[in-house]
């Protein structure tokens, strides 16, 4: 070309000369489905190398996947072929790490490594006709796949079956089967073995594969790889501490590892990281910091590594599965009962009708899974993924949720728990009420009427596990519960000082007397500055301060706190309301002295009374007739004491089962009744029962369990009285 329009023209461009005035429109389209990714030239090609694996950061050493490797590696031994393994598991669990160890001891074995990136079609049509190339396809046979001439997929398994070598074949990423199930990519073949990684565990598109999971790592094993990544940084426990806080992801694990070994100014130590983590608000955007650099594949990062599952969900149509995993994140990462999930309503954006197949979609991406607990089906959510989805989850989303949440967990737990042996349910339900309440506080967004409800919740839950017999769950979780609900409500809610009663119940019926006396007048002050000295809280503060005050041997406070709750539940509630009732017969559990005698000849009217109101099962009809029976025997009428006694052992045993708290009292009563009447043996039997059901329940070092054995050596030494001499 000549003159002064002169041009060049580049791949599949065209130069135009025209004199006068023209408009010329042209568009470009470049096959990339076909030829990989672009150059920059304006031509496509495809991946690098195939007998390379792309992957980020592949791991020195292979942690604990000692049978997972033992079952791979036969499938690569010399005469192996023809099968398809998947290795399947929530994202960021390692599956490309073990696929990429499997790649290796496969070459060092002398077989062929074919690695092919199967995240989407572009990548895997381009990879599978690099694998063509590779196994000697010519340049015809791949420009006519390309053009659309000749089946691509027939074509590389052609290839690969007539293949010189035997081969290992990665498909790695495969989370969307569909990418391999269109066009026939994904076959076996007896020149070789086919292994693909993925997050989609749904069997229906792996036919005659064997699906093989990939979970997180041992305790043990995942500090050992922040110890290999991070030498020097921390002892073996510090690193099993911060493992537990990553929830012993490996990805998490690298991400922290190689924070660690790349700080240079200011070096962290593994417990000034773990602390980081406790402390910090943003606990995902501290872990992401290990990445190698700010542009990192979502893949490699925690923050971004599960949206690519969710974008999947809405590629094939369900995008409620999105808001169902923001209700998870309100929760624990502990095993959840599936039942919760059973009133699930979040309005428009996941109706109760579409609950079902959103849980599918998130079990078949790995996103959550199936396990056992006890006797009830449940899920379990990883708690970096939770804390992930937590973080993304949209301001004006988080009160709706919430209170969904809380509102769930609500009616599952009994508004008037009843006394008895465990329930199941309330220890599972107790760590996703405690994450609930820190999702309150994290989340300025939730309103104070959703904070309440999510309080109440706690509440419910400690009183279920107290009236259980579980007193140590019971502290631990008002414990904390009223740190949490002291931060969003105040420190003089109302709510706050019920969960401190709670505490101070549970240190008590633990046998810490004096501390519980010190923390019941605590809150007994806090309620009668705040809600008045006659309010119901206030009452309840004071029949609950008097209990341990009976055995520390203050009966004379201890009954003034007695008689000013019946008085003023008289005056509320009535005198034969069930809370007036309940007051009474804690006067009847008084030590033999003065004070008994004045309340034991209300006894049978009491008893009769309870009986009439509330029913023979009724607690405190139960209660009733036992301290009835105590109060004779405290005041030797213990003939009389006798048959009472056995009634309510019965009546106990019968109600609440042989080694729940009350009942052991009822035992022990009745073996101090039989002792003074002079059947020693059977008081001996009697109270070995309730050493054993003590020990049991309570622990050998319990005050409790301690004055049983007490009364067991006195009973042996009257044995010996009785016979003349040591037996």
């Amino acid at each position: 070309m000549t003159g002064r329009n002169d041009g060049q023209a580049e791949g599949r461009g065209r130069v135009y000369q025209a004199s006068g005035d023209q408009h010329i429109t042209e568009h470009h389209h470049h096959d990339l489905s076909g030829l990989g990714r672009s150059d920059g030239s304006g031509l496509s090609r495809g991946p690098d190398s195939v007998r390379h694996p792309a992957v980020g950061r592949a791991p020195a050493i292979l942690r604990d996947r000692d049978a997972l490797m033992l079952r791979l590696r036969s499938a690569v031994a010399h005469d192996a072929a023809g099968e398809v393994l998947v290795l399947h598991g929530l994202g960021g669990c390692g599956k490309t790490a073990v696929a990429h160890t499997l790649f290796r001891h496969a070459a060092n074995e002398g077989r062929l490594g074919l690695w092919v990136n199967a995240s989407d079609h572009a990548s895997l049509r381009a990879g599978m006709l690099a694998v063509a190339a590779d196994r000697g396809a010519g340049d015809g046979e791949l420009m006519a796949a390309r053009n659309g001439l000749r089946a691509a997929a027939d074509l590389v398994w052609d290839r690969l079956d007539a293949s010189d070598r035997p081969w290992l074949l990665v498909f790695d990423n495969a989370d969307d089967p569909a990418v391999l199930r269109d066009g026939g990519w994904l076959r076996t073949s007896p020149r070789g073995t086919v292994l693909a990684t993925t997050r989609q565990s749904a069997t229906h598109w792996w036919p005659a594969a064997e699906l093989l999971h990939v979970g997180v790592l041992p305790r043990d094993e995942a500090a050992q790889v922040l110890c290999d990544l991070a030498p020097g940084t921390g002892t073996a426990e510090e690193a099993r501490s911060v493992a537990d806080r990553l929830g012993r992801l490996p990805l998490a694990l690298t991400l922290a590892g190689g924070f660690l070994a790349h700080q240079v100014i200011e070096p962290w130590t593994m417990s000034e990281y773990g602390r980081r983590l406790e402390d910090r608000e943003d606990p995902i955007e501290l872990i992401d910091r290990g990445a190698g650099a700010p542009g990192d594949d979502s893949r490699h990062l925690v923050s971004g590594t599960w949206q690519l599952s969710l974008n999947a969900l809405v590629r094939q149509g369900m995008p409620d599965a999105t808001p169902l995993l923001r209700l998870l994140a309100c929760w624990s990462d502990d095993p959840l009962p599936i039942s919760l999930l059973a009133g699930v309503e979040l309005g428009p954006e996941l109706p109760a009708a579409r609950v079902e197949p959103a849980l599918r979609g998130l079990l078949d991406h790995s996103l959550t899974e199936l396990v056992s607990g006890g006797d009830l089906r449940c899920l379990r959510t990883h708690g970096v993924l939770l804390d992930s989805v937590a973080r993304g989850t949209p301001e004006d989303r988080r009160d709706p949720l919430v209170a969904t949440a809380a509102g769930l967990l609500l009616a599952a737990l009994p508004e008037v728990p009843e006394r008895g042996m465990r329930n199941p349910l309330l220890n599972l339900l107790s760590p996703h009420v405690l994450a609930l309440l820190r999702r309150v506080g994290d989340w300025s967004e939730v309103r104070e009427e959703t904070a309440r409800t999510a309080a109440e919740c706690a509440l419910r839950l400690v009183t279920g596990q107290h009236r259980s017999g579980e007193y140590a769950s019971a502290l631990a979780v008002a414990t904390e519960a009223v740190e949490l609900v002291a931060r969003r409500l105040g420190e003089e809610h109302v709510l706050v000082l019920r969960l401190r009663q709670r505490v101070a119940k549970a240190v008590d019926r633990l046998g810490h007397f004096e501390d519980a006396v010190e923390r019941h007048r605590r809150v007994l002050a806090d309620l009668e500055r705040l809600c008045g000295p006659d309010s119901p809280d206030t009452l309840t503060s004071c029949l609950q301060l008097s209990r341990p005050l009976t055995w520390l041997g203050h009966t004379t406070e201890a009954v003034a706190l007695m008689r000013r709750t019946v008085a003023g539940r008289s005056a509320l509630l009535g005198p034969r309301h069930p809370l007036t009732l309940e007051a009474r017969t804690c006067l009847l559990e008084l030590p033999p002295g003065a004070e008994l005698e004045e309340e034991v000849g209300a006894g049978p009217e009491l008893v009769a009374a309870c009986l009439r109101e509330l029913g023979p099962n009724h607690p405190t009809t139960l209660a009733a007739e036992l301290n009835c029976a105590h109060a004779l025997f405290n005041t030797g009428s213990t003939t009389e004491a006798l048959s009472p006694a056995r009634g309510a052992l019965t009546a106990h045993e019968r109600r609440y089962g042989t080694d729940y708290p009350i009942t052991l009292a009822s035992r022990s009563l009745l073996s101090g009744v039989l002792a003074a009447l002079g059947e020693i043996a059977e008081a001996i039997q009697q109270i070995e029962r309730v050493i054993e059901g003590r020990e049991r329940v309570l622990g050998p070092t319990h005050q409790w369990t301690l004055a049983a054995r007490k009364k067991l050596d006195s009973y042996r030494e009257q044995r010996s009285g009785l016979s003349g001499g040591p037996q």
